[in-house]
């Protein structure tokens, strides 16, 4: 895979803070925006995955309806806030 040359705009900080990651790991100020991006663009993709997948499930009729996750997850608060009424 070959390497392409990109050019970004941004903020004196944010280049300033870029560059104290930089010496502090003994890398280049590159290495540092190449994985930041490798980890945004990986993170970015992870999610947009789960959601296609989500709503291939609701599609299907195998998802979980909303109001019962909600009433499942409110079930679930009410538990523990009479667990820790009855131990004061």
């Amino acid at each position: 895979m070959s390497n392409q040359s990109i050019t970004i705009r941004t903020k004196s900080n944010t280049v300033d803070k870029i560059s104290a990651i930089a010496k502090a790991m003994d890398r280049s100020r590159n290495w540092v925006i190449e994985d930041a991006l490798k980890q945004y663009i990986d993170q970015q993709a992870w999610y947009i995955e789960g959601i296609h997948q989500a709503l291939a499930s609701l599609k299907a009729g195998t998802g979980i309806p909303h109001a019962e996750v909600m009433a499942e997850i409110s079930e679930l608060i009410n538990e523990r806030i009479k667990t820790y009424e009855n131990k004061q």
